[in-house]
Parts: C-alpha cells; sequence; structure tokens
C-alpha cells in the first residue's frame, strides 16, 4: 500500500489560492487529486510535520511526500511513484532556486549533497521515500517539526519581503526541504528523478502559479512519455537505427496490450531463431538470421520502453529482461559456433566459448565498476583527492565527453566499448555477408580490444577513486565461495590470489590444448596444480577486500572457474557442445547474482546448493583424473541447471505466493 502525503505547511497551502479559480482550488487538493491519479492507495494532507510524522510511523509501505507548491504533469509524480532506481527516490529541477528551497548535487544519479556550493539542480518539492527509510523520515519530520516550527512566514504572503537569502545560504527553509536535508545528512541513498520534457514547477505566488500551469497545458503528456520511454542517453547504434522508430512499435504494444514480459519472451524467440538459422548456414539463412537478430534487438529495446511508457515495473521484469539479453546473446554465439563447424571449421566450438567466457568477465568488470563508481559517488571527498594524478585526469577527461553529448569523441567513446547494440549489429552484417567464422572472429577481436581499452582506464581510474567497494556487500556471496571456501584458512590479498588462479586455469587449458593437439594426454599433475592454485583463491573469502582493486576480484574468480572447466573438457575429449553447455548454465548462475546485486536483492533461495565454485572445480578436477570427464560435466551442468530453475520458481513463484496469501505467477 502506497501512502502519499501533501504538505500543508509549505508556502502554497492557503496562499495560491483566489476567488476566480474554479471552487477556489487550492494546489492541496489538486496535488492530492494528482497523487491519486499516479497511484498513489490513501491519500492524506498534513497540517504540519508533526502530524506528517505521525502518519509516516504508522505507514506499512513506500510513502510519497510533496509540498504544497508544486505545480506539474501527473506524469511526473507518477514517474516518481514508480521510479525503478531506487526505495527512495527525490525529485529534482534545473529551475533557478527561491529562497527555503534545498539545492542538490547528483552523480550517477545519486543525490550525494544537499545545500552543495556545487549543485547541479534544485528539490522538487516531493520524494518517495521506501518502507526501509520510514523510520528516517518520522524522525526527521520530528527533528525538523521541533527545531523550526512551522509558524507562518511573512514572505510567503509579501513575496517582495522574502529574504535574500536560500536555504543554502542558511535562510528559512521550506518544510518539505527540512526533510529531504535531513535524510540526506543521515546517509540515505537517495537517488534523483529528473523531468524531462514534462513539466514541474515549484511557484511561490499567483503569477508564478498562473505561468506554470500554462507550461503544463503547452505539453502532450502522452506524447511526452512515449518520447520518454526512450533512454535519454543510449548507444550508437539503438539511437540511429532503432530508437528512431521503436516508440512506434511500443505504443502498438501498449495499445493491444501486451507487456514488457510478453515483449521479452518474443525477442528470445527470435532471437533463438537467429541461431537456428545462424547453425543452417547458406547465405539465404545467413541473411535471414541477421533479420531476425536486429527484429529481436529491436524488441529487447522495446520491452524496456514498453514498462517506461506503461509504467509497469517489477523486480521479476527487471531481473528477466538481464538474464534474457545474456541467454540470448549466448544462444547466437552457440548458433555461430555450429555454424562455423558444420562449414568445415574445427574450432568453431571454441571460438564461440572464448566469446562467451570473454563477454561474461567483461559484464563482471562492468558490474563492479559501476558498483565502484557509485560508491565513490557517495564519497565526493575521497574521489577529489588527488586531482593532478593521472587518474583525475582521466576522471576530468571522461566527465568532459559524456558531458559532450553528440560530440565525435561522445560517440566514439560509447562506441569503442562494444555495448550490446553495436555487438549484435556486428553479428548480424557480419554473419549476413561472411558467415559464422567471420562474425565470431570479429566479436572475439573487438571484445578483447574493448576489454583492453576499458579495463586498463577503469584501473588507472580505481586507483584514483581508492574506494574499497568490496567492503561494502557480502563478498563471499559474490565471489559465490561456497561452503568450501569457508572451511579453508583465511589468506589475504584476494586480487592476487584470484589472478593466480585465473592464470592457473590458462595454464592448464593451454597444456590441455597443446596436449590433445599431440594426440597425448594431459598430466595429473597439470590440473592437481592449477586446483591448489584455485583452492588458494578460494582462502581469500573472508579476508577484507579493502584494496582500490579488489572490485576485478568477480571478474577473476569467473574467469578462473571458466577456463578450468573447459581446460578438464578438453582434456578429457568432451563434446565441445557439452563444454559450451556447461559453461552456459555457469554463466546463467553468475548473472543472476550479478542482478541481484544491481535490483539490490537478497542472495537466491537455493544458492548454497550451487556448491560455489571451488568445489564445483574440485568435483570437475576428480571426474578428470578418474577419467569421466563428459560424465562429470553433464551430471552437474544437469545438477545446476535444475538448482538454478528451482531457485527462480521459489524465488519469483512460490515465495512471493506465500508473502500474498495465494498463488499467482509473476507478470
Amino acid at each position: 500500500m502506497t501512502l502519499a502525503i501533501v504538505l500543508a505547511a509549505d508556502p502554497a497551502a492557503g496562499h495560491l489560492t483566489e476567488p476566480g479559480r474554479p471552487a477556489g482550488e487550492p494546489l492541496t487538493e489538486r496535488l492530492a487529486a494528482q497523487w491519486r491519479r499516479a497511484g498513489a492507495d490513501d491519500v492524506r494532507i498534513a497540517a504540519d510535520l508533526t502530524e506528517l510524522a505521525d502518519l509516516v510511523a504508522a505507514a506499512t509501505g513506500p510513502v510519497l511526500v510533496s509540498g504544497a507548491d508544486l505545480v506539474a504533469h501527473t506524469a511526473v509524480l507518477k514517474h516518481l511513484a514508480t521510479s525503478p532506481v531506487g526505495p527512495t527516490v527525490a525529485l529534482v529541477l534545473t529551475d533557478p532556486p527561491a529562497p527555503g528551497q534545498a539545492t542538490v548535487r547528483e552523480e550517477r544519479g545519486q543525490v550525494v549533497e544537499v545545500d552543495a556550493a556545487d549543485a547541479t539542480g534544485v528539490f522538487g518539492g516531493a520524494l518517495r521515500v521506501g518502507a526501509a527509510d520510514l523510520p528516517a523520515l518520522a524522525d526527521a519530520a520530528r527533528r525538523a517539526a521541533g527545531a523550526a516550527p512551522d509558524a507562518p512566514d511573512a514572505r510567503l504572503t509579501d513575496p517582495a519581503s522574502a529574504p535574500g537569502v536560500g536555504a543554502a545560504d542558511g535562510g528559512p527553509r521550506d518544510a518539505v526541504d527540512r526533510l529531504v536535508a535531513d535524510l540526506a545528512a543521515r546517509g540515505t541513498l537517495i537517488f534523483a528523478q529528473r523531468v524531462r520534457l514534462l513539466v514541474a514547477h515549484r511557484v511561490g505566488d499567483e503569477a508564478q502559479r498562473d505561468a506554470a500551469e500554462a507550461a503544463v497545458a503547452a505539453v502532450d503528456e502522452d506524447r511526452a512519455a512515449l518520447k520518454l520511454s526512450v533512454k535519454e542517453r543510449d548507444d550508437f547504434f539503438t539511437t540511429f537505427f532503432v530508437s528512431t522508430w521503436s516508440p512506434y512499435v511500443t505504443k502498438a504494444a501498449a495499445r493491444i496490450g501486451i507487456g514488457p514480459t510478453g515483449v521479452t519472451m518474443v525477442s528470445v524467440a527470435f532471437a533463438v531463431a537467429a541461431a537456428v538459422l545462424f547453425g543452417v548456414g547458406g547465405r539465404p539463412a545467413l541473411v535471414a538470421g541477421a533479420v531476425l537478430l536486429y527484429l529481436g534487438f529491436v524488441l529487447d529495446c522495446v520491452d524496456g520502453q514498453l514498462a517506461r511508457y506503461t509504467r509497469h515495473f517489477s523486480a521479476w521484469g527487471g531481473w528477466l529482461d538481464t538474464m534474457a539479453d545474456r541467454f540470448k546473446e549466448y544462444v547466437v554465439y552457440a548458433g555461430l559456433g555450429f555454424g562455423a563447424t558444420h562449414a568445415g571449421f574445427r574450432y568453431g566450438w571454441a571460438l564461440a566459448l572464448a566469446a562467451m567466457t570473454l563477454q561474461t568477465v567483461r559484464h563482471m568488470t562492468d558490474t563492479w565498476y559501476g558498483a565502484l563508481h557509485d560508491e565513490a559517488a557517495r564519497r565526493p571527498k575521497v574521489v577529489s583527492a588527488d586531482a593532478g594524478g593521472i587518474g583525475g585526469k582521466l576522471n576530468a577527461a571522461s566527465t568532459r565527453v559524456q558531458a559532450d553529448t553528440g560530440s565525435v569523441s561522445y560517440w566514439l567513446k560509447r562506441t569503442v566499448v562494444f555495448p550490446i547494440g553495436e555487438r549484435w549489429a556486428l553479428i548480424a552484417i557480419a554473419a549476413a555477408l561472411f558467415g559464422p567464422l567471420v562474425a565470431l572472429v570479429a566479436v572475439l577481436v573487438w571484445g578483447t580490444l574493448a576489454f583492453a581499452y576499458t579495463g586498463g582506464l577503469r584501473t588507472l581510474r580505481a586507483r584514483w577513486m581508492r574506494v574499497p567497494v568490496m567492503a561494502t556487500v557480502d563478498a563471499g556471496l559474490h565471489r559465490d565461495d561456497g561452503l568450501l571456501a569457508r572451511t579453508l584458512p583465511t589468506t589475504r590479498r584476494p586480487l592476487l590470489l584470484a589472478v593466480l588462479g585465473a592464470l592457473g586455469a590458462a595454464g592448464t587449458l593451454v597444456w590441455a590444448l597443446l596436449a590433445v593437439h599431440g594426440g597425448g594426454d594431459l598430466p595429473v599433475f597439470v590440473p592437481v596444480l592449477a586446483l591448489v592454485l584455485l583452492l588458494g583463491a578460494a582462502q581469500a573469502s573472508r579476508a577484507p577486500h579493502d584494496g582500490s582493486l579488489d572490485w576485478l576480484v568477480p571478474a577473476a574468480l569467473r574467469a578462473a572457474e571458466y577456463l578450468f572447466a573447459i581446460a578438464v573438457g578438453v582434456a578429457g575429449r568432451a563434446p565441445a557442445w557439452l563444454i559450451f553447455g556447461y559453461v552456459l548454465v555457469l554463466t546463467l548462475h553468475h548473472y543472476d547474482l550479478t542482478a541481484r546485486l544491481e535490483k539490490r536483492q537478497s542472495a537466491p533461495p537455493l544458492h548454497a546448493a550451487t556448491l560455489g565454485w571451488p568445489g564445483r572445480s574440485l568435483l570437475l578436477a576428480i571426474g578428470l583424473i578418474a577419467g569421466y570427464a563428459s560424465i562429470a560435466l553433464a551430471t552437474l551442468g544437469a545438477y545446476l541447471l535444475v538448482v538454478f530453475v528451482a531457485s527462480v520458481v521459489l524465488a519469483w513463484v512460490v515465495l512471493p505466493a506465500r508473502a500474498r496469501g495465494g498463488v499467482r505467477s509473476p507478470g
């Protein structure tokens, strides 16, 4: 249940009315009606901060709070109420701050400081507070009520007498602004909801209200909402070859009642069909596969646009979108690998495996670098240190390029990192024109260069940031260590040990390839030595991950496990498709963890049953030494797939149904 509270203690509560308006409509009543249309289950008007605190204390779900001086499209309030970026979100405007209004500084979508000297916006007088932050909101309201009673201010009835100072300069603070300032001071994680294409203004007199209402009336709310469904900043291919026409598909899907999940499923079907056609080979099939792959990517964009347009967000939908994206890409790699092998190239599956492993490790670094950057944004003083060093210069240069939207350097920077749109475009074009082998080689070459470029620059910037991001999360969970790692003695230097484990696995794979190519067998001591290095990396499970580069640990561990599994399959002469299938199951498990990290969700219900990467690697090593590598890969892979599916059913069907007291599939 969502409660919306309009705080009548702010200026427009009684001042911004006039006899000429229908029923003398005060903004408090208008805002209350808008909150109802925006989806609030219960709407209250609080006379002061004390009453607001009492209402918040009794609330059990998210609370929407607004002052009484806001004139905005209802869609603005609905976007705030349904924002998927975080539990607590504040409306941020670009208007000049008026006296009493709080200014904010935001980085990476987070409000990192209120009343900052280098403010990037002004608080819009409305916020959504998640259930976990309600005690802080209630306490902030009580403190604000006691420290600054909501007595009438002369500037509200006589704008000419308003003080010449704003809240940032120590002037009188509006009631709702005191709340957001207090929450920020407590360290509450607040995300920013910007207003784009729509209209929202805080008003202080009738002239401002008239101007704001005229601006609201001048904008077609539905048309603006459709345009807002497209990401503000996207990659080159998506921006110019997809988003130019995908909103029409989004509008059609909304009209006929197809939800985002349905669009995602159709997109998966298109990608699977493209993979089959790539495997079949022949020019007509390759061209048809390329067209289906492009259309599948369009639908991949449409499902997000449809969710933003209809405001139908859910944790299930976000999780499914992440998992579907990876599954679609990797099943296409499988089709290309089969097609290249079918066309006579001996190592088609090997290239597909390399592409999948490389992309997964890249994604792990992307996820953890994003977490690092978010943590750094919340620690501005740490980030500002050593601004003259190479990391600081790179950070400043990157900020300048990102701000120069539309420039050649901006698009080059967004393209060189090889995002998903560019990957799918390259695959489609290369497969249609030259075949599966060239498509896989092109993906590997560009992907390797992009990994080197982003990895090098991010490492330098991370050393400059000096933010121990792994120290702020459950390292054991996201390392995916399992029970075996927790029973080993603890050793420090987690990154060094993870890298050594990855190098040992890589060396084992190279040795296995050479041995098999020469018609021999891999010496037993080689996988045993690699396993020792892997278990050495597992010993750092409980060690502090407080180094500036420890955000690389999860990616290094993923590389170590995947390479070791591939080495076991190669040494045991397992079918290439079986090795690919086993690693694919591992990637699904690990993407599940990263999706939960990004959505701030708890561990999967059956996470302990996945054995952890040390346990899985040990079982594969035993299978190889015993001469049953294929059986070990097939059995363990099938087991992990069953556990993954069961975990998904528990997490998204059974447990939510129990919480609701009924049974219903996720939507």
